[in-house]
């Protein structure tokens, strides 16, 4: 029996990802992600999909984030009709995250087709919120650490990741006539001392890996994320402005409020209002108290005053109408809201309204991959293109490193060494070419790893003869 896998996308980088995995008759995919940043990359959502949804078994999703997960909808939509395995906070997540995708792709046709600024006719969403709920009919979770034999000769078993709530790392094992062989696929992995998720599993054994490399060319360890955001908000707070914090609604958000409630406790920070806009970052933040088993914060949620996601500074605003009175704000405020890279959501309209003021701040939190407007405005363009205009850029811009959800260098590496057996082949995924091929080249001089930073659309023969 030959195993093969085809790189559909989380090659050379950090979006997209989706991995088929093809032997006999059966064919998988672990991760199902849409394509952002670039627009070469983004065209890839529309293209047809390699192989007939309809002939997937069924998919793998190691987490919920977009990038891994946003292109469900239209697998669904295209004819998928298998199950898609996850862990219960994913299942939960991607219900939320979905169905803000959806609504997303609906609202931006609607506000291109009203303006006028779309080249089609009749612009069309990539999937509706209708499609979306779909999906949620095939998803099945299953615990951590429990095995599941989905069919006599595939069994899938869940490691916790870090990462954000419900990520996990992936173990599948193939039997074929003669012999048992183990995939395993990292996801996206967290940090060693994350405040809020633990560190990721080590795994002892995996004759194929495949291994996530955003940071894979750099090192966090020098970085004091609390101080240098500390700073930011206190020189945005004496110039009389307004700090907007672009954050992804799922992880990003609440590290960020855990850090400011404790800037606040700790006097280092001044006592101003901290306003969430952003409604899924809301039903988010509600599943922390659910699913106290997959962070460190149990005993922190439940301690009255010390909660960082329920405190007198600390407002929540669902509605468009609440989104839109946060632009009277004329200084000593924070506001965090999604896209966490600027590329759509309501973060847009604060952009819109604070980047020609020179007193307020734009506070960059995570990863800015290539393409995308986070990146462009830390690269100093003057002007940011949003809703057909383009909108000066004068508020101050700044970048909190070390604050990134994804393990760095180091912490790969150390990860990468809690295998007893190094791996026959390891793939590097999910990692722009600089990051992926600089971590290939670490693990091949230093523990002497067989190492493959694969290119989109390109395929391997992982098996032969099992």
């Amino acid at each position: 029996m030959q195993v093969k896998v085809k790189f559909l996308g989380g090659a050379k980088t950090v979006t997209g990802s989706r991995y088929l995995i093809e032997f006999d008759h059966s064919k998988f995919l672990v991760d199902c992600g849409l394509f952002q940043g670039l627009k070469e990359y983004r065209l890839r959502n529309w293209e047809s999909f390699p192989i007939k949804p309809s002939e997937i078994d069924f998919v793998i999703l190691t987490h919920a984030h977009i990038d891994h997960s946003g292109y469900l909808p239209k697998l669904v939509k295209e004819g998928f009709s298998g199950k898609i395995y996850c862990t219960f906070p994913t299942e939960e997540l991607v219900r939320i995250l979905l169905l803000d995708a959806g609504k997303l792709q609906e609202e931006e046709v609607a506000y291109a087709q009203k303006k006028g600024y779309s080249k089609h006719e009749k612009p069309l969403p990539l999937y509706t919120i209708e499609d979306a709920e779909k999906v949620f009919l095939l998803l099945e979770p299953i615990e951590l650490e429990t095995e599941l034999r989905i069919e006599d000769r595939i069994s899938l078993t869940f490691y916790n990741a870090g990462h954000i709530l419900g990520a996990a790392i992936a173990k599948v094992k193939i039997k074929g006539a003669n012999q048992e062989k183990k995939m395993v696929f990292s996801g996206d992995l967290g940090r060693y001392h994350d405040p809020i998720f633990h560190a990721p599993n080590r795994i002892p054994f995996a004759d194929v890996l495949f291994m996530e490399s955003t940071y894979g060319n750099r090192s966090q360890k020098d970085k004091k994320p609390l101080e240098e955001l500390g700073r930011a908000i206190r020189e945005t707070y004496r110039n009389g402005g307004v700090a907007v914090i672009p954050a992804f609604a799922v992880g990003r958000t609440q590290i960020i409020l855990y850090y400011l409630h404790l800037l606040q406790q700790k006097g280092k920070i001044p006592d101003i209002p901290i306003y969430v806009d952003s409604p899924m970052a809301i039903d988010v933040t509600k599943l922390y108290k659910r699913f106290h088993q997959y962070h460190r914060l149990g005993p922190v949620i439940d301690e009255e005053g010390a909660n960082p996601f329920l405190h007198k500074n600390l407002h929540y605003y669902q509605s468009q109408e609440a989104s839109m009175s946060l632009n009277n704000l004329r200084g000593d405020a924070i506001i965090i809201s999604a896209s966490g890279m600027a590329t759509g959501g309501r973060v847009l309209h604060h952009l819109y309204h604070r980047l020609p003021n020179e007193q307020d701040s734009i506070i960059f939190v995570g990863y800015q991959a290539e393409g995308t407007r986070g990146r462009r405005l830390l690269e100093g363009e003057n002007t940011s293109r949003m809703y057909g205009m383009e909108i000066p850029v004068k508020a101050k811009i700044y970048q909190i490193e070390g604050m990134s959800a994804h393990a760095d260098q180091e912490e790969l590496m150390e990860w990468a060494e809690g295998f007893a057996t190094k791996p026959k082949i390891t793939f590097l995924i999910h990692g722009e070419k600089e990051a992926s091929e600089a971590l290939s080249t670490k693990l091949q001089q230093e523990l002497e790893w067989n190492t493959i930073v694969p290119e989109y659309l390109e395929s391997f023969v992982l098996f032969d003869g099992i």
